[in-house]
């Protein structure tokens, strides 16, 4: 009993000090970072609000029928998966 006292005790202490250590500054220089980025990625022209012709590259044709695909790919329901069959007779 003596032998797994001064074995588990070294153990206990090393997983309670293990709790204390500071691993947080390496994150806090990075605080924000990804938002930063997705921030800038989004704003590519600050004048965009300005602009008369905003619809550049696409012809009104090719819009309207990728819009109308669009909204018939949800006009047919989804097929449903065959069902699970489990088998448990225990013979």
């Amino acid at each position: 009993m003596n032998t797994a006292k001064r074995f588990i005790a070294p153990l206990l202490l090393t997983g309670l000090l293990a709790g204390c250590a500071n691993s947080t500054p390496r994150w806090d220089a990075q605080f924000g970072a990804s938002t930063r980025a997705n921030l800038a990625a989004q704003v590519l022209d600050p004048a965009a609000s300005r602009n008369p012709n905003p619809a550049i590259g696409v012809d009104g044709r090719a819009a309207k029928g990728a819009h109308d695909r669009y909204q018939r790919s949800f006009a047919q329901p989804e097929s449903a998966p065959p069902p699970l069959i489990i088998n448990t007779d225990a013979r």
